[in-house]
């Protein structure tokens, strides 16, 4: 049995690959990819666009390209997943895909990024217009093991466990690397900052989306923390007392971005990924997803939000090897089982 690669949800811009510009409701898999399926080793996607990584470290991508975020070094929208040629001096490990920017992990530990840099989310403070090729962020002189992308905003977690965040989004008591300074609750800066408040939480894998966040353990717990107003926590609103609250004022917006807390129904995950309001997660072999669905990224048959994690009855037949989400689609690499 060979694996195949499926997408679904929006696609403006031609980000699912399947080389038109029509959402898909339900998950409907690529007759025409450029690199084997059996060779992909990584899935994501970004505002409106998409990439994977091959086991080999080569990085294809797709979809939109108004800034150069594709990185190929010209503007213009693909509809089928291509080469990012201008990284072949580099074995790709990981990439996260922003609103309208890239970040690139490669093996050494170095990260790249490209696309627009309006909110400082390239981390160059040097440049500021889009770069349509990936350039190395000087700044984080730490060795990276994982990066993660949200609105204009992405992050870095570095060998030693510190946790750097550039650009404009949630930066919840983070504090500027080597100055010491107590920044607001949603923070500016051009070059990464040292995020702080992470240190009783063994956390594995990161993930970024508009105004939340998600974090997976060791163990295999799931935390959220950020805006709830489209299910996108999957779990009711809790105040530290544990009294069951109603969002509806910003200061309670600001209360909840401060609070992470696990998601019951997804312990045991394995996997994580967000979209720009919506998420998914890998639980056993089951694919769950929950949050904004009015694309139908979460892969319902519907367009109603989803605010409990739920599995993907389509695709029930298949076991889930990887996921990805752009900000309103959705992709899974499956083991077919018939």
């Amino acid at each position: 049995m060979e694996p195949a690669l499926f997408a679904w949800g929006a696609n403006s811009y031609g980000q699912l690959g399947l080389g038109h510009k029509e959402d898909v409701l339900v998950p409907q898999s690529l007759k025409d990819v450029s690199c084997k399926c059996q060779d992909i080793k990584s899935i994501t996607g970004g505002g409106g666009h998409s990439a994977v990584i091959t086991g080999a470290g080569e990085l294809f991508v797709c979809g939109h390209n108004k800034d150069g975020q594709l990185g190929l070094n010209h503007t213009e929208d693909i509809l089928h997943f291509t080469l990012c040629t201008a990284l072949s001096g580099f074995r790709v490990k990981q990439v996260a895909c922003g609103w309208d920017f890239t970040i690139i992990l490669v093996g050494s530990g170095l990260v790249l990024s490209c696309g627009s840099n309006s909110f400082g989310q390239l981390g160059l403070p040097q440049i500021p217009s889009p770069s349509l090729i990936p350039q190395k962020i000087e700044s984080l002189k730490e060795k990276v093991v994982e990066v993660a992308a949200g609105l204009r905003h992405a992050l870095a977690a570095t060998e030693s466990g510190l946790v750097f965040q550039w650009g404009t989004g949630m930066a919840s008591r983070a504090k500027r690397a080597n100055q010491g300074k107590t920044l607001p609750l949603f923070l500016t800066a051009k070059e990464p900052c040292e995020v702080t408040g992470l240190e009783d939480v063994k956390v594995k894998r990161i993930a970024a989306s508009s105004y939340h966040s998600v974090s997976l353990t060791e163990t295999g717990k799931v935390y959220t923390w950020g805006r709830a107003d489209y299910g996108q926590l999957g779990r009711h609103a809790v105040v530290p007392d544990g009294q069951e609250a109603c969002i509806a004022s910003e200061q309670r917006l600001e209360l909840l971005c401060n609070i992470p807390i696990s998601v019951p129904c997804l312990n045991g995950a394995s996997q994580i990924a967000c979209g720009s309001e919506h998420n998914l997660a890998v639980v056993g072999g089951q694919c769950f997803s929950w949050g904004w669905n009015e694309h139908g990224m979460c892969g319902d048959g519907t367009e109603a939000n989803v605010h409990v994690p739920k599995p993907l009855k389509a695709l029930d037949y298949a076991k889930q090897i990887l996921i990805g989400c752009g900000a309103g689609h959705s992709m899974a690499l499956c083991q077919t089982l018939h």
